[in-house]
């Protein structure tokens, strides 16, 4: 298995390597799948040139990134060369694979343990849905292999969009989640909630990872780590005043992701619904988008899936990729790569087939009608808002199947897999 794991880690780096410096990479660079008015390197590389004439980024709507993003990347561009920038996009590629392989291994031993102290409570007949000791060896090896070989995280990172160092912040906080590391989940997670407030959201699967088995102490430790995760921030936002001194880099970074100002197609749904709204609706409209992007799911998802701290963040993770104001592949890829973690759960999982065929579908026909609708002329929007529409969809359908796999599999350990009604085998389905 080590073998096979060098293999993949080289078959990507070399993949990456390659792309990023053919002229493919501009042009990967230049989809509206990859990169957006939040992660884009073009814009990046704009902002820093300002910064460096001793001009404010945030004067007019160029620039989006925070002010410790801003003097991060300066130091980058100014330190190395071109050549070195890319490398240090595929490292902290290699690193995420990296991290989130040992987050997969700690939580199937957690699991295994769990599993093994749980038993006098599943059925007498359960032998089949246990977790196979092995899975602690085969399901990190899968992680790193779709996170590596993934042509979502491929493409994001040929493209240096900033997605890759915040998939390396958020890939850093699920390790902690596992590890119950709680000051360094706050500090992963703020740093990857910075430039965008969407994955503040972890905070609730945070909280529940790093709780003492102490009844009596969960209240306390939930409003510890909020305090913790809040003065982190404080501090974070107040060191940015002090680099730009002013507080004008909030409207730029947070105010411009509210307010949608941005209408430019991306993979999400906010760009062709407030293009063809009426003005004096715009602000019910985003407030009820935003809000069902941010908060809606948190705390119901966080009283079901209160024993899987991990499942949790994967679901929040992926409704923030599909309902967000600026979503990338990037970002779809990284969920992607979490998958694997729950292969207990694929067992009872209808429409994996569905689900995989509709994303190869989207993936081939996005970009085949936006050249047909910006280039050739011979489609609108409306034909590619129904391919990002249907890519929408799939990714709920996903979610969904896997939450209710979840579900199943509960039941299934405590009362058995075949369950009786007026004489007849009965089945839990998803309709």
């Amino acid at each position: 298995m080590e073998k096979l794991l060098v293999f993949v880690y080289s078959i990507g780096i070399l993949i990456r390597i390659y792309l990023s410096f053919s002229d493919f990479s501009t042009s990967i660079a230049d989809r509206v799948e990859v990169s957006t008015p939040l992660n884009s390197w073009k814009r990046v590389i704009e902002g820093v040139s300002l910064y460096n004439e001793n001009l404010n980024p945030y004067d007019g709507d160029l620039f989006h990134e925070t002010p410790l993003a801003l003097v991060f990347f300066s130091n980058l561009t100014s330190t190395f060369s071109d050549f070195y920038v890319s490398l240090v996009f595929i490292m902290c590629d290699l690193m995420t694979a990296f991290v989130l392989y040992y987050t997969s291994k700690i939580y199937t031993e957690n699991l295994l343990e769990k599993q093994t102290k749980r038993k006098h409570v599943y059925y007498k007949e359960f032998n089949k849905l246990l977790i196979p000791d092995d899975f602690s060896v085969i399901n990190p090896f899968y992680v790193c292999s779709v996170y590596m070989l993934n042509p979502y995280t491929v493409f994001s990172c040929i493209a240096r969009t900033t997605t890759v160092f915040n998939n390396l912040f958020l890939a850093i906080c699920l390790y902690s989640m596992v590890k119950r590391h709680r000051l360094l989940g706050c500090l992963s997670l703020v740093l990857a909630s910075l430039p965008t407030f969407y994955t503040f959201g972890l905070i609730a699967p945070l909280m529940l990872s790093c709780v003492p088995t102490d009844s009596k102490k969960k209240t306390g430790s939930f409003i510890f780590t909020f305090l913790i995760c809040g003065a982190i921030s404080c501090m974070l936002l107040y060191l940015c005043y002090t680099i730009m001194n002013d507080w004008a880099f909030l409207d730029s970074v947070y105010g411009f992701i509210l307010n949608v100002r941005d209408l430019k197609p991306n993979i999400g749904l906010f760009w062709y619904f407030f293009t063809e709204m009426f003005e004096h609706f715009r602000a019910l409209f985003v407030c009820a988008f935003q809000l069902n992007a941010s908060v809606l799911y948190v705390i119901p998802l966080s009283i079901r899936l209160r024993r899987d701290p991990l499942l949790l963040a994967t679901s929040l993770l992926t409704l923030t990729a599909v309902f967000k104001s600026y979503p990338s592949i990037g970002d779809v890829g990284f969920y992607l790569s979490l998958l694997p973690i729950h292969r207990h759960l694929f067992y009872f999982m209808q429409q994996a087939f569905i689900v995989s065929c509709f994303f190869v579908g989207c993936t081939v026909f996005a970009p085949t009608v936006w050249h047909l609708w910006i280039y050739s002329r011979s489609a609108n929007a409306n034909f590619y808002f129904g391919v990002t529409l249907a890519f929408a969809t799939t990714q709920i359908f996903l979610i969904t199947d896997l939450l209710f796999a979840y579900i199943k599999r509960e039941f299934a350990l405590k009362h058995g897999m075949k369950r009786m009604i007026n004489g007849k085998e009965a089945r839990l389905m998803l309709d």
